[in-house]
């Protein structure tokens, strides 16, 4: 009887850890992979407009979702091409899973992005502009200028206290949603 007992309250603990672990892991957030995840995600050469584009690893960053999906987020060396990828791009996307891009549901899919800058002394917002890989307009909304950014990157990403995600591009942010 004593056995029949301790099975039972294995079984509860089990259950009871499963249900936790369940849980959490919904309840979880956005987080920023590194190391062997972030390196096995990375492209070499990211492809738009017919183009083969170098990347920038060290201007890459790696986001894997509540759900599990990752976002693969890097600049572009556009160096050496024509003055309309110049202007256009400076960034490619990957997305294993949906994501909210200036408030635009993007689905599973590879993306290029550029960001239209104020001029260097203005305090405006730039304007954030994501593009499907044959160069047409998926989304685009305002980034606003994060003046309290005390160490701004050419890129990265920052998860808010809200679990929000959040790419930089210099000082100035757009918003990643699940």
């Amino acid at each position: 009887m004593k056995s029949a007992a301790l099975v039972n309250r294995g079984m509860l603990v089990v259950g009871v850890a499963a249900v936790a672990a369940a849980i959490a892991a919904a309840q979880g957030g956005w987080k920023v992979e590194t190391g062997k995840p972030f390196h096995a995600a990375m492209v070499k050469d990211f492809y738009l407009e017919g183009n083969s584009i170098p990347t920038e690893e060290q201007n890459a960053a790696l986001l894997r979702s509540p759900s599990g999906g990752r976002l693969l987020v890097a600049l572009i060396d556009t160096t050496g091409y024509r003055s309309e990828i110049k202007q256009k791009y400076i960034g490619m996307l990957i997305a294993e899973g949906g994501v909210n891009v200036c408030g635009q549901a993007v689905g599973v899919g590879s993306y290029g992005f550029g960001l239209d800058r104020p001029a260097a002394t203005s305090k405006e917002d730039a304007k954030f502009h994501l593009y499907d890989q044959a160069g047409h307009d998926v989304a685009s909304c305002s980034a606003p200028r994060d003046a309290d950014l005390k160490m701004p990157k050419p890129l990265q990403t920052v998860i808010a206290k809200d679990g929000t995600p959040w790419l930089y591009l210099g000082r100035y942010r757009v918003e990643l949603k699940p």
